[in-house]
């Protein structure tokens, strides 16, 4: 099922289309277009051009204007681009009469997102999960997208019954193949729900963070270990977990998927489990990307996305990372305008957060270990104090271990 949406636009430019409403200003449409661009880019294919237009609303027949679709469908034939990319995710009416009206190979923000996850999954859990997530989002636009299945077809129950329709049999085929990946889905959730019950009653932290902000490079200092890291979005599908140990201190260390801002609902539900490491964590790790530009907006989303899967709020340390990367340009002394975000420097961003979080926030660069030292010793506390807190009678080593390492 992997290769259903796009695995042919490997390599092919494409056009990408955005919205300023009343909800996106054009400076969020701009920078919501570059991650749109690193998400093709990510998928493998290279963005030509990006295509803005201002509506109160999205267009509920095509998306953008009939005026600007055909500015679209102009420069596409000029330039022989075969592929679209909208930044929201399309409404199967609105698929359907763009895909008519410019007869070419359209993506939205969700099925793109959904092709690179299946392109990183690599065990049978996160390739399930996946999948479950592609037939979800594959239902109700199945008018348009039934020939896909052809390949997935053999014989005996997928047999086309007396009067169906070739859209009622393509309906229930994916309904059942639904049903038996929640199955399989829920069997998995039981062997997971037993390892981590079978890993006793340590204190478990988690990574948490928007996707690409340094989690698994952490997750490797801190732990010792070589977990995949890349410069691309979902480098991680799969949770891993690591024993860490800081001076005589042993805790869990889990690595979780990265958010995104618009992550489709379905994924979401479908990586059930995955996230389970987040609910069942004593304590968060949420990475931050300080040399992003919003990185206070991937913060909320981060935030967000946390009360959609746990209601409960935990400990948490803010780890901003990459203050290798941070950059600013200070103001003209003669420049009586008042002062943007682009206009702070890192020392006053720290003092801003610190005086925020109460202390419960580091800077670090994980790729040049600055800080890191630092944040062990801030993990170590924090650890310290859960688990002495569920085993009050080990109070005495740890102060017996502390005063003789002084």
């Amino acid at each position: 099922m992997k290769d259903f949406i796009i695995s042919e636009s490997k390599n092919e430019q494409a056009v990408l289309v955005g919205l300023i409403t009343q909800e996106q200003t054009e400076e969020q449409v701009k920078e919501y277009l570059d991650e749109l661009a690193f998400l093709a880019e990510t998928a493998g294919i290279i963005p030509d051009r990006n295509f803005t237009q201002k509506l109160d609303k999205p267009n509920p027949v095509t998306f953008v204007g009939t005026g600007k679709l055909q500015e679209i469908k102009q420069y596409m034939e000029d330039n022989e681009i075969g592929l679209i990319i909208f930044d929201d995710e399309l409404s199967p009416k609105q698929l359907r009469n763009i895909e008519k009206e410019l007869q070419t190979k359209i993506l939205d923000r969700t099925s793109l997102i959904l092709d690179i996850f299946a392109m990183r999954a690599q065990t049978a859990y996160a390739k399930t999960q996946v999948e479950l997530a592609q037939y979800q989002y594959l239902l109700p636009r199945l008018t348009r997208m039934w020939t896909h299945l052809d390949r997935q077809r053999g014989g005996g129950v997928m047999m086309r019954g007396v009067g169906e329709t070739q859209l009622e049999t393509d309906r229930r085929i994916i309904l059942n193949k639904i049903s038996f990946l929640k199955e399989e889905l829920k069997n998995i959730d039981r062997q997971m729900a037993s390892q981590r019950k079978n890993r006793g009653k340590m204190v478990r932290a988690a990574l948490v963070g928007y996707t690409n902000v340094g989690k698994s490079t952490l997750m490797n200092l801190l732990s010792k270990s070589e977990v995949f890291a890349e410069n691309k979005l979902f480098a991680t599908l799969d949770t891993t977990v690591r024993k860490v140990i800081i001076d005589n201190l042993p805790f869990l260390l889990s690595d979780t998927v990265g958010f995104i801002r618009k992550l489709p609902t379905h994924l979401v539900e479908s990586f059930k489990s995955t996230l389970d490491e987040v609910r069942e964590a004593d304590l968060l790790l949420h990475v931050v990307d300080i040399s992003h530009p919003n990185f206070e907006e991937q913060i909320e989303v981060v935030k967000n996305t946390l009360l959609d899967i746990d209601k409960e709020e935990k400990p948490t340390i803010l780890v901003f990372n990459k203050v290798d990367a941070f950059t600013y340009k200070p103001k003209e002394e003669d420049d009586l305008t008042p002062a943007t975000k682009e206009n702070i420097s890192l020392e006053e961003l720290k003092k801003s957060w610190m005086n925020k979080m109460h202390n419960d926030c580091i800077f670090i660069s994980a790729k040049n270990k600055t800080n890191v030292d630092e944040l062990k010793e801030m993990l170590y506390e924090r650890v310290k104090a859960i688990h002495i807190e569920r085993y009050p009678y080990n109070d005495f080593l740890f102060q017996k271990y502390d005063e003789e390492t002084e």
